[in-house]
């Protein structure tokens, strides 16, 4: 069982280590949900002379006005042998073997932190002490509730220590240790009040009284004491502290303790109380106590834990890795984010990630309807065959059949092809654009740096437009191709006969009679749709081939190049990662490392039960 209380010690001091000690943490807080004991009195109730006479040593710092003003998470560790000692967490290498210094080095740190004012920090320090003659335990020293500001502190001062107590005790993992002096009014006691106010059953707060040797003749607390007065769920339990006497004489603290013993076991008021009187027995039940709680709590830490690095681990997996420090370092990582792009851009284009889809209806509606469009029946009309004919022939009219003609009206037919063709090009140009904008805001990565995220883009879209630019000129080509040599076969299958080369004995306007041109228009029609067909084909391909091929295959191959040559300041400003970023990140690094750390330890006590 004492190991659950050690449990309880490591895991606070973890906490402190990180700055994590309640108080409205923007990060996970373990603090709050470890059972601890908060110690509230209000000043002159006998609070640090309780906590010595707990402890068998005098180490808190004493004087007028406000003295404690920042929390002391004060750990008890029972050893069997050897000499006492005492370790600050904030000074790990040193043993205070004098409890002198303890108390000097308890002033020091708090003016360390709230400076050689006298205001208060929610900061708490830690002190562990070692002594076989204490039981494991854990208490919290609260500053000591007042009612006026002494001079130096601000008049917000007396609600500020409220508020500090307040949030300690309010939490319900948390006992309270109601420090009341037995030679004043209960009614009035700051200790009981407050507690009341967050307690009102009284389910976990254990009433302390003290100064019970200092009560006006004819008076007791034994109403009290019996919980008849103002009562608990757990008996009061009563103390006897040293006078100021004793303390300005040094009276040894164990002394002390056999003097406490006897006060209850000689007065006839307390005698049938005796057993359970005295800051020894106070110690032993609060020992105890706080391991039944502890071990209570430990299902609900586990779980609490669990989700938690759950929690931690997807926060900081979204913010992504650390920064190199490293050029090579910096360049991998800048490589890496880079591949988780290009890896998300081609999925998108093979159907894993919507959008490639676009592509092919470009070819399959948007095209083929450009073409349908071009209406060559318009353009090979009556008097536009007759026109193109008759000015192909020029001075000579032809002799069998208008072949200069036919290349003129067929040219001039397939060059409205490039029109659509450069339509395709530009439409998956702007698919493939569209594609890349998508694909950075899918890598995660880049949000972290949104330098890179601005140059990656820049040089994907710098690579799409050579691509189209490429893509362009081979799809034209092929349109130029069909326009630069005919298809001989094609004509070779048509039926030869003298009425469709003409008849040379005519006069030229018979050569040029309808049923002759529209002999022509047809043909010259057949061809053209021939040739559409062929390209509607084979565009597609070329640009398939030229830039979504092309766009998988190297992307970023030239910031890649142009990568390999820049230096670290360089490759630092591509990773121009926001600071606040950083610092959460690190801040739910250790944050993690403590809930693992919890974890393991919990569960190794959890199975040595």
């Amino acid at each position: 069982m004492e190991n659950l209380i050690t449990l309880v010690n490591n895991i606070q001091r973890a906490c402190t280590a990180l700055g994590d000690h309640g108080e409205g943490s923007a990060l996970p807080t373990l603090w709050d949900e470890l059972p601890s004991i908060a110690v509230v009195g209000g000043q002159s109730s006998g609070k640090s002379s309780v906590l010595e006479s707990v402890v068998g040593k005098d180490f808190l710092p004493r004087g007028a006005g406000i003295v404690t003003r920042r929390p002391l998470v004060l750990q008890l560790h029972r050893i069997n042998e050897g000499r006492e000692y005492a370790e600050f967490m904030h000074m790990p290498k040193k043993k205070f073997t004098d409890f002198a210094a303890v108390r000097k080095e308890i002033s020091d740190e708090t003016d360390r932190e709230t400076g050689q004012s006298k205001m208060i920090s929610t900061v708490p320090i830690h002190l562990s002490i070692y002594s076989p003659n204490v039981v494991n335990l854990t208490l919290v020293d609260l500053p000591g509730l007042t009612k006026v500001a002494v001079d130096g502190q601000p008049e917000s001062i007396v609600q500020d220590i409220e508020n500090m107590v307040r949030s300690y005790i309010e939490k319900p993992n948390c006992i309270i240790l109601a420090i009341s002096p037995a030679n004043q009014d209960l009614a009035t006691s700051d200790a009981i009040k407050i507690s009341r106010e967050v307690d009102p059953k009284g389910e976990r707060t254990f009433g302390v009284l003290t100064k019970i040797d200092l009560m006006d003749k004819g008076t007791d607390a034994v109403d009290i004491l019996d919980g008849k007065s103002y009562k608990l769920k757990y008996p009061w339990i009563g103390v006897v502290n040293r006078s100021q006497a004793d303390i300005n004489k040094s009276v040894d603290m164990i002394a002390a303790r056999r003097r406490e013993h006897e006060y209850f076991a000689s007065s006839p008021e307390y005698r049938h109380l005796a057993n359970r009187m005295g800051s020894e027995y106070l110690g032993k039940v609060l020992s105890k106590h706080l391991e039944t709680v502890i071990k209570s709590r430990i299902p609900g830490l586990q779980s609490l834990i669990s989700k938690t690095i759950g929690e931690l681990e997807a926060e900081l997996s979204r913010l992504g890795k650390p920064i190199a420090t490293d050029a090579g370092g910096k360049l991998y990582m800048i490589m890496e984010i880079c591949r988780t792009f290009d890896q998300i851009f081609k999925e998108h284009l093979d159907g894993v990630r919507p959008g490639g889809d676009k592509i092919y209806l470009v070819f399959d509606n948007q095209f083929p309807a450009a073409l349908k469009r071009l209406q060559f029946d318009k353009h090979l009309s009556m008097d536009n065959v007759r026109k193109l004919i008759t000015e192909a022939d020029g001075y000579q009219p032809h002799l069998i059949a208008p072949e200069q003609g036919y290349r003129r009206l067929i040219e001039s037919s397939l060059v409205t092809i490039r029109g659509p063709a450069e339509a395709a090009v530009d439409a998956v140009h702007s698919i493939l654009k569209d594609l890349v904008h998508k694909s950075i805001s899918e890598t995660m990565e880049f949000k972290q740096y949104p330098t890179l995220r601005v140059e990656v883009g820049n040089a994907a879209v710098g690579s799409l437009e050579r691509m189209r630019d490429q893509s362009k000129k081979a799809t034209l080509q092929l349109v130029d191709m069909e326009c630069g040599y005919l298809t001989v076969e094609f004509f070779r299958k048509l039926p030869q006969d003298v009425e469709k080369g003409g008849n040379p004995t005519h006069s030229l306007f018979d050569r040029y009679n309808d049923a002759y041109l529209r002999r022509i228009g047809s043909t010259v029609l057949s061809y053209v749709n021939m040739v559409c067909g062929s390209l509607r084909n084979s565009i597609p391909k070329s640009v398939v081939y030229c830039q979504v091929r092309e766009a998988k295959r190297c992307l970023l191959d030239y910031f890649f190049t142009e990568l390999g040559s820049k230096e670290s300041k360089q490759l630092a400003k591509l990773l121009d990662e926001d600071p606040a970023v950083m610092q959460r990140r690190t801040s739910l690094a250790k944050r993690l490392e403590l809930y693992r750390s919890a974890q393991a330890e919990i569960e190794t006590v959890a199975w040595s039960k």
